[in-house]
């Protein structure tokens, strides 16, 4: 499945190679996990983590620049920890996605935008550990992890021009990442609050 994902990614990039910015956002990503077994809800609370966000990939205007289509690869730590005086609980991973968006661009000044995206990234685990009371376990196989993340976004970037070669740009987008196809009893979800700041160069000038 991921060499399809890689595939398309490849493809896409190809026909976006003419395209007008190619960009790099870096960041971090505070998450919360959501996890309902078989019993229900899990009686440790739940406590977010943070961890690493990673995204390059390339925009091309749709309509006077205002509209923007965006296609990246992304790659996304996804932690939390949760603790009582009996157990203690860590969890890191790590998802690779292809995110596909749409931006819209509102002039602010000569140099300055506000840019409000949205869309959906579409991911696989490629790391993932949980340690219970210093003891590591792989998460790689469980079913409530691994398969398809489907993450749908929204977000709102200030993006300031530093000439005519690019953008410098600071931003936030809220994401719920779900997995449809867990058929297991134990489901969980992800709530994800991520600050971006990221370096755009234009490929076209106009």
């Amino acid at each position: 499945m991921i060499k399809n994902y890689l595939l398309f990614v490849m493809l896409m990039m190809s026909f976006q190679l003419f395209s007008q910015e190619a960009y790099f956002l870096a960041g971090s990503n505070i998450t919360k996990f959501t996890f309902k077994s078989s019993e229900g809800i899990m009686t440790t609370p739940l406590q977010s983590g943070t961890g690493s966000s990673y995204e390059m990939g390339y925009s091309s205007p749709l309509k006077d620049q205002k509209i923007v289509y965006d296609v990246s690869v992304t790659l996304n730590d996804y932690n939390a920890v949760a603790g009582s005086p009996a157990n203690s609980y860590k969890w890191e991973t790590k998802y690779l996605g292809i995110q596909n968006a749409l931006s819209f661009n509102f002039p602010i000044s000569n140099n300055f935008q506000l840019r409000l995206n949205g869309g959906i990234n579409l991911s696989t685990i490629i790391y993932g550990k949980q340690t219970v009371d210093g003891v590591v376990y792989d998460v790689m196989g469980q079913d409530e992890f691994s398969a398809l993340l489907i993450s749908p976004f929204m977000g709102a970037h200030t993006r300031y021009k530093l000439n005519d070669l690019g953008y410098l740009s600071l931003g936030y987008s809220f994401s719920k990442s779900l997995n449809p196809f867990n058929v297991s009893p134990d489901k969980l979800s992800f709530s994800t609050n991520q600050i971006l700041f990221g370096i755009h160069f234009n490929i076209n000038n106009k």
